[in-house]
Order: structure tokens, then sequence, then C-alpha cells
């Protein structure tokens, strides 16, 4: 399960990408506001975001954040990794944390290892392979689709 923090960072992302062709800053009043957030701890992550080169940041009247790349740019699964670190359940699939496993005699022999490896993989596979912009599109129906 994903933290609050990275839940946060993900919707205020989504979000800035929803406004990037635009270039306007977005203040994080309104970003709070839109994404039912607390602001405070929304401040703390916008701040992390930006110092990792995920977002830009304007002062004065008119400023706020912005994405300092595309949305085609970023991944699901760098926010992810930057919030959580490893995406891996078991340190001994971990591709950036490997730790072997105390208790463990043979790794090549391990069932709960090879299935957990799996499950590294394909999580891996899913979130890196997926776009600010690819989330955006399943958020919002198609420019011009209107629903009477």
């Amino acid at each position: 399960m994903i933290s609050r923090k990275t839940k946060y960072a993900l919707k205020a992302l989504v979000t800035l990408a929803a406004e990037y062709k635009t270039r306007q800053p977005v203040l994080i009043s309104e970003l709070a506001e839109r994404d039912r957030t607390p602001k405070k701890f929304l401040e703390q992550i916008l701040l992390e975001l930006k110092n990792k080169g995920f977002l830009a940041s304007k002062k004065g009247k008119g400023g706020g954040y912005l994405l300092a790349k595309s949305p085609e740019k970023i991944s699901i699964g760098s926010v992810v990794r930057l919030f959580e670190g490893s995406v891996a359940l078991l340190p001994c699939v971990s591709q950036t944390a490997y730790e072997r496993c105390a208790e463990c005699i043979d790794e090549n022999a391990c069932g709960i290892r090879s299935v957990m490896k799996e499950v590294r993989d394909e999580t891996a596979r899913i979130l890196d392979g997926t776009s600010l912009r690819e989330v955006l599109e399943r958020s919002y129906p198609p420019e011009g689709m209107y629903h009477i």
C-alpha cells in the first residue's frame, strides 16, 4: 500500500499535468483545495518534488508550482520510488535496496522469492510504463466528448 504522502504527490502531479499546456503556475492553496489535501503537508511534498526536478516554481504575483517536464516524461514509478523507496515486497528481490533474507539458505531455490520477483517485475513494468499523461487520460474524458 502506498503512503498518503505518495498519493497526495501523485494527485498534485496529475492536477498540474492537466494545467501543463497553459504553463501557468498553480497556487498551493488551489492545489490543496482541488485535490482535498492538507495544505501544510502538501507544501512539504511539493518542495520535495521541486528539489528532485519534477516541479518548477514561480514566486510572487501569479506564482505557484508547475511541472518541470512534460507529463509524458514523468512516470508513476519514479514518483512512487521517490517517496516509497523500492517497489519490491521483499528486500531480496529489490533492485534498488537488495538485502539477502537472513533465514534464506538458497535464494535460487526459494519459491517465495521467485513469486515476489515476478510481482516486483510486473509492478515496475506497470508503474514505469505509465506516465502522468496516461493517468490524466484515465482521469478525464477526452477533449470534445460531452455527455448529455
